[in-house]
């Protein structure tokens, strides 16, 4: 599928997702605000976080449909999920990402709503968004453990489009030090190891053993570079 053909279909699936969420603004104005979306993705400093990521989370989220209650305001929570992505150049945020979050829920909740969309159906693709700060979804809801594992389903993803996934990362990122990057990089992947499922979804639950096998291998080589790095690094002078 050719950058305009991608576009095309994504602009034909804001707009469904948009009626189906209860919009009721004319439809050029629902499509204006879905283009400026796909804007936001296609900046050309996103090398993760951009329209290719969008769609991979939109399928993952029509796999998995029919664990959802509300399919419509997951998919808008998906469109909204990255729509704010600040390159912060401090390890921590580089680890949380909650100002991004947070800023992206806000956002969906001001368009969805100028759109028309009910406050309610607003209200619940903004929490969506936010929950997505630490990818817990609250046990017993259907609709964010669907959004929190399409927007996870990477890590289970075959070695070598795992392996794109982390130079594509780091790219995004480059203006954060290799070592405090590589060290804000295993305290996430050292979270979602200690979690006894990364998976929260019935059907979710398939892509666990990959997820683990390609995290523990990128435990393994951060392990190996912040050890060379150490050993690189020049000796303090003795007082």
């Amino acid at each position: 599928m050719g950058v305009h053909d991608a576009h095309q279909w994504l602009g034909t699936s804001w707009l469904r997702s948009c009626r189906g969420a209860g919009a009721t603004a004319p439809d050029e104005e629902v499509r204006a605000a879905g283009q400026r979306l796909l804007d936001r993705w296609s900046h050309p400093s996103r090398s993760f976080h951009n329209v290719r990521h969008l769609m991979d989370v939109l399928g993952r989220v029509d796999e998995l449909s029919q664990e959802t209650h509300e399919p419509d305001a997951v998919r808008l929570a998906a469109w909204y999920h990255g729509a704010v992505f600040a390159h912060d150049t401090d390890a921590e945020h580089a680890t949380l990402g909650s100002a991004d979050e947070d800023a992206s829920a806000l956002l969906a909740f001001e368009q969805l709503s100028a759109l028309g969309v009910p406050q309610r159906t607003a209200a619940r693709v903004r929490d969506l968004v936010a929950m997505l700060h630490r990818h817990f979804p609250d046990p017993g809801d259907g609709d964010a453990a669907v959004l929190s594992d399409a927007d996870l389903a990477l890590l289970a993803s075959e070695p070598q489009r795992y392996k794109e996934y982390l130079r594509a990362v780091r790219e995004e990122y480059a203006a954060i030090p290799l070592p405090d990057f590589l060290r804000a990089r295993r305290a996430i992947v050292s979270r979602f190891l200690a979690r006894p499922r990364i998976y929260a979804s019935p059907m979710g639950h398939a892509w666990e053993e990959a997820a683990r096998q390609n995290l523990q291998a990128e435990q393994a080589r951060i392990d190996k570079e912040l050890s060379r790095l150490v050993a690189e690094a020049p000796s303090e002078p003795l007082a």
